[in-house]
């Protein structure tokens, strides 16, 4: 059967697959078409199975003649480079050969194996994503979607997001807002380079520092302010949280009221007032991270610091820890006169955050799915954190459990001068741990407490007792 006879498909020119070629400006126009062909296929360039474009929308994509491609095919077929078979087009031959030698890359260096178990900080279980009901709020919103919701997105977001949330957050957790005082943004990091500025910018944000930071933090943040040139000013922490007391003459502060990142536990209701008189008195601000607060366990809620003063309070939030960082969408509450300027600062087109994902997220919280994912995810959680002291209880009672009425992590304090060698031994059985140093500011005075922060909420269900029993084996014995 020649090529010609083969059922291409429709025959409207502007259909089927496209195919980028280079054909000289002369010569024979068949004779090209197969040598560029053939050098496509030896390259790799077309796989073994490809599909090709049938013969007349080729034709009109290279402005030549119809016959002139199925001819083409037609020698190409006859040689063995391309088969053709009725109802299935024209494909790259399955044993078309490279007619030069093919270059075998070099083998990189083998990647180390990746821990055993991994119960750091920072995600939730990857694998209790709401698949089914995101779809579903996927398909809704797309649906439901007007036109100009896919062309070119506002650098505040879309309003259907910033309307969900500001019911959510006045409902969930006693924010004071209306949607025009909320931009949508990646995540906490991408927040604080719209407000400082950083990543390689030094500077340029909406604000400028010196900024007072909890003593224990992400260093990963310090280094974003760093890179802002924001120097941060630790505060000490002490079991009522930050020492909002010492603030001084700093911009702002930076805090995480709801449960102390990484030590865990809510800022006392005096230290809260504290840290708004004080950015009332000075014209500063107070920034809060509220990266986790809808997992409480022990205790009531604690409600937002931004309830308190929507004009001296940022309130900053994500999916990142309920959902999932993969979706990449995060807010800020601005007091109105930040709004602009941080909207200046963002651009005038939606660069970060895709509206596809903006509009499900704005179903899924008015639907109920959030709520309904959160709550399930408590009661999770909430086991695993049970799991988690029960067996330090019975096995290791000597090391104090702190931190754990809410969020995803735990604090186990170890006697001193054994946070470094407890995470090697972690490391030697295979077991990814965050011990406390690291999270410490390097130019904080208070006293140096050694620990490990255990995240409970990455291991996969069916590997969590058994993770939980390695990191029993790697602490120190009694009397160490």
């Amino acid at each position: 059967m020649g090529v010609s006879e083969v059922n291409h498909g429709p025959a409207e020119p502007s259909t089927g697959t496209d195919l980028h070629l280079d054909l000289p400006p002369t010569g024979s126009r068949r004779l090209a078409l197969q040598h560029a062909l053939r050098s496509a296929v030896r390259s790799g360039r077309l796989a073994p199975g490809t599909l090709l474009p049938p013969y007349r929308a080729l034709a009109a994509d290279l402005g030549i003649a119809r016959n002139t491609v199925a001819e083409a095919y037609a020698e190409l077929v006859a040689e063995g480079w391309l088969v053709a078979r009725q109802g299935s087009g024209t494909r790259v031959a399955e044993r078309a050969a490279p007619a030069s030698p093919v270059r075998v890359p070099k083998k990189s260096p083998a990647r180390a194996r990746g821990p055993r178990f991994d119960l750091r900080q920072g995600q939730p279980d990857p694998a209790s994503f709401p698949r089914t009901a995101w779809v579903a709020s996927v398909r809704r919103a797309v649906n439901a979607a007007p036109h100009e919701a896919f062309g070119p997105g506002s650098p505040q977001g879309r309003t259907e997001l910033r309307t969900a949330l500001a019911t959510y957050l006045a409902r969930a957790r006693g924010v004071r807002t209306d949607p025009e005082r909320i931009v949508i943004c990646a995540g906490f990091a991408h927040a604080l380079r719209l407000l400082f500025g950083g990543a390689g910018g030094r500077g340029g944000g909406a604000l400028e520092g010196p900024l007072a930071v909890e003593e224990y933090g992400l260093a990963f943040h310090r280094a974003l302010l760093a890179d802002a040139a924001v120097r941060t000013v630790p505060l000490p922490l002490d079991e009522q949280g930050a020492r909002t007391d010492e603030l001084r003459d700093q911009r702002g502060v930076l805090l995480s009221p709801a449960h102390q990142f990484p030590t865990g536990g809510p800022l006392h209701a005096e230290r809260r007032a504290t840290a708004v008189d004080w950015a009332r008195a000075r014209g500063a601000l107070v920034l809060e991270d509220d990266y986790d607060g809808e997992f409480r366990y022990d205790r009531r809620p604690v409600g937002a610091v931004q309830g308190l003063d929507p004009e001296r309070v940022v309130y900053l939030g994500s999916v990142s820890k309920s959902l999932s960082p993969a979706l990449r969408l995060g807010w800020m509450v601005l007091p109105e006169h930040l709004v602009d300027a941080v909207l200046r600062v963002k651009g005038e087109r939606e660069a970060w955050t895709g509206v596809p994902d903006q509009l499900a997220l704005a179903d899924f919280l008015e639907c109920g799915a959030y709520d309904r994912h959160v709550r399930r995810m408590r009661l999770r959680y909430r086991r695993r954190r049970d799991r988690l002291v029960q067996a330090l209880a019975a096995r290791a009672p000597h090391i104090p459990v702190t931190g754990v009425a809410a969020g995803l992590h735990a604090v186990l304090r170890l006697p001193p001068g054994t946070e470094r060698s407890t995470l090697k031994a972690a490391r030697w059985q295979g077991l990814a741990l965050d011990g406390l140093a690291e999270f410490r500011h390097p130019d904080a005075t208070g006293a140096r407490r050694e620990g490990l922060v255990v995240g409970y909420a990455t291991p996969p269900e069916h590997a969590y007792p058994a993770a939980v029993d390695a990191l029993c084996a790697v602490l120190p014995p009694d009397g160490s």
